[in-house]
């Protein structure tokens, strides 16, 4: 949060009441005093301008800080006080929301490094140590006991859990590992104990390098380069000689100050930033928030939209979506899976139990969880199983008969939970990710926007992938996808135009750094995710994406509406003023006129529908 200790917005604060108490006094005919605080509030917002002015000068550049400068000075100079307090204060706002969106990027850093795994549990001559997880050696043998998170990445050597990768794959879905199998660090023991052997460890591991990924890609997103900074670099000497020329001609020093300020490009200098701040108020309205003009000038250039599977497009959550029972009731089916799962905290056995909620349940006894492979428990006498294949062929479970079937839902990207009654299958639960019922409309209205290519990309199985591309209608999928690999996918797309990248997870961060526009979800999205992203999607909906891309677009003309119109009426003046058929009065007046029609132009994007 942003406090008042903030020198910047202090100023910026300050210049504001100046210039509030400016017109009060002005409206009780108090012209001494209003002039007096329009000037104090261009010198309170104006100070920091002019400072940087004089320092790029040492350096030899004429940068946009020189034109406001030099804008202001030219006003004061000749009384028009209102026009220095309006140029300085509405570029030192520009500048307060840029660093603030820095600030907010180092707290996303910070947060990742705070969530890396601190503590190592080593394996030394049959005791447990504990050592800071950075120190861990490779080829150290760690235990990782229950709730825990892993600290290196490694291979699993003894035992069996059930792991949450959502911090590097994304995926809400834990995944049941055992002897042979790697893990990350970062990722959570969610139900199980097992030891790992040390394959990378400290900077190596996968979570490091999402962290290095982050600060690298933020760095190579340099800023996109403003007209109007491009303009000043050859305007602002320009208008200086000018003005010089006219007095040394005319010999006319009034003429010469009239010439130089009417030159300030009152218009032009608010020509974007009115237009912005409409487009991203009406954004925020419709529960997009745009952290800033350059990503709302960028959204609009995108040609291409890359998705975050899980919980992007999904709702990142495992659910029941199917039941399949043989020879027995779905309810009663549902009433003993209920039964067996109630004791078990894995988030399929959650599922299951959110699922079965109005059903009666049975005294199991004799419960055991297997880790890595489901429950078993004894009901009424009967021995019943509820897991995955691997389980039931452990335990003697014929699937034969079953088998097209569980391999369908798999082609499915589901998970079937196999419920069996001694040594048959009585029925299966398909436990999926369900497609949030706005991804479908949200693919097909952004293709209406003129995006070109909507791609998957997905730390989950292809199976999955592939069902939800197919869903969707998306042009393109890529699965089994780790953070580093995410990013080489994005590199490999920006090289067909610009990427926008949506996500909600850890694992996205680098991805949404790296992307010409991140853009997170709001309401399911990580700190992380949305620290780094330039757009959040504040409830979650994708639909209000495709009508940020259509508004994207019209504050891009709308903007070049204003820009063109303000030069335009600049070189009028300019003409006028050297034809001596415009005076002080009447060119401030003109100068002013412009500037209401560039604001009424800006706010017609208040009350923008949208064409999508």
């Amino acid at each position: 949060m942003i406090g008042f200790k903030d020198d910047k917005l202090m100023s910026l604060a300050t210049a504001a009441v100046l210039i509030l108490l400016s017109w009060l006094f002005k409206y009780l005919d108090y012209r001494i005093f209003s002039d007096i605080l329009m000037i104090l509030s261009a010198a309170v917002s104006g100070y920091k301008i002019i400072k940087s002015a004089i320092m790029s000068l040492k350096f030899k550049v004429v940068s946009i800080n020189l034109l406001v400068s030099i804008a202001a000075i030219g006003a004061i100079i000749i009384g028009e006080y209102w026009e220095a307090a309006a140029v300085t204060f509405l570029f030192s706002f520009g500048g307060f929301l840029e660093s603030y969106t820095l600030r907010k990027t180092r707290d996303a850093l910070k947060y990742l490094v705070d969530m890396s795994p601190k503590i190592a549990h080593v394996i030394k001559e049959g005791k447990i140590v504990d050592v800071p997880a950075e120190n861990v050696m490779v080829g150290d043998v760690v235990a990782v006991k229950t709730g825990e998170k892993v600290p290196v990445d490694g291979k699993v050597i003894k035992g069996d859990a059930s792991i949450n990768q959502a911090t590097i794959t994304g995926e809400s879905m834990p995944v049941d590992v055992g002897i042979g199998s790697l893990v990350y660090s970062g990722t959570i023991n969610e139900n199980g104990y097992i030891e790992v052997e040390t394959e990378k460890a400290g900077e190596d591991t996968t979570f490091s390098k999402i962290l290095y990924l982050v600060e690298e890609a933020q760095g190579e997103k340099a800023p996109t380069q403003k007209f109007i900074e491009r303009f000043s670099k050859y305007y602002t000497p320009a208008i200086i000689i000018a003005s010089i020329i006219t007095f040394v001609i005319k010999r006319d020093l009034m003429m010469a100050l009239t010439f130089l300020v009417i030159a300030c490009p009152g218009a032009l200098v608010i020509s974007t930033p009115v237009s912005i701040v409409s487009a991203i108020g009406n954004a925020a309205r419709h529960g997009v928030i745009i952290k800033g003009g350059e990503y709302l000038e960028s959204l609009g250039k995108v040609d291409i939209v890359a998705f975050d599977k899980t919980g992007t497009l999904t709702e990142g959550k495992p659910i029941v979506v199917d039941i399949k029972s043989f020879e027995i009731e779905s309810e009663e089916l549902l009433k003993i899976a209920k039964s067996l799962e109630l004791k078990s905290e894995h988030p399929i056995a959650k599922a299951i139990v959110s699922y079965a909620c109005d059903e009666e349940t049975y005294e199991v006894d004799k419960f055991e969880v297997i880790a890595g492979q489901g429950i078993k428990g004894t009901i009424n006498g009967k021995v019943y199983y509820a897991g995955n294949r691997k389980l039931m062929e452990k335990s003697s479970v014929k699937v034969d008969d079953v088998l097209n079937f569980i391999e369908d839902e798999q082609s499915k990207g589901r998970t079937p939970i196999i419920v069996a009654e001694n040594d048959n299958v009585i029925g299966i639960l398909s436990i999926s990710d369900k497609i949030k019922s706005t991804s479908v409309e949200a693919v097909k209205r952004l293709k209406k926007t003129g995006i070109k290519k909507n791609v998957i990309l997905t730390g989950d199985n292809e199976n999955a992938a592939r069902f939800v591309k197919e869903e969707l209608g998306a042009d393109e999928y890529y699965a089994e996808l780790l953070p580093d690999e995410k990013l080489k996918k994005l590199k490999m797309l920006k090289t067909e135009g610009s990427v926008a990248m949506v996500g909600d997870g850890i694992n996205d961060a680098p991805s949404l750094a790296y992307a010409d526009i991140g853009i997170s979800m709001g309401l399911s999205g990580t700190d992380v995710a949305n620290d780094v992203s330039n757009i959040i999607l504040a409830d979650d909906n994708l639909n209000k994406l495709a009508f940020a891309v259509d508004l994207s677009k019209a504050a891009i003309k709308n903007m070049k509406q204003n820009i063109y119109f303000s030069v335009f009426v600049v070189f009028a003046l300019l003409l006028g003023v050297i034809y001596g058929e415009v005076f002080l009065a009447s060119g401030m007046f003109i100068h002013e006129a412009s500037v209401f029609v560039v604001t009424l132009n800006a706010m017609r994007l208040l009350n923008y529908k949208g064409r999508v």
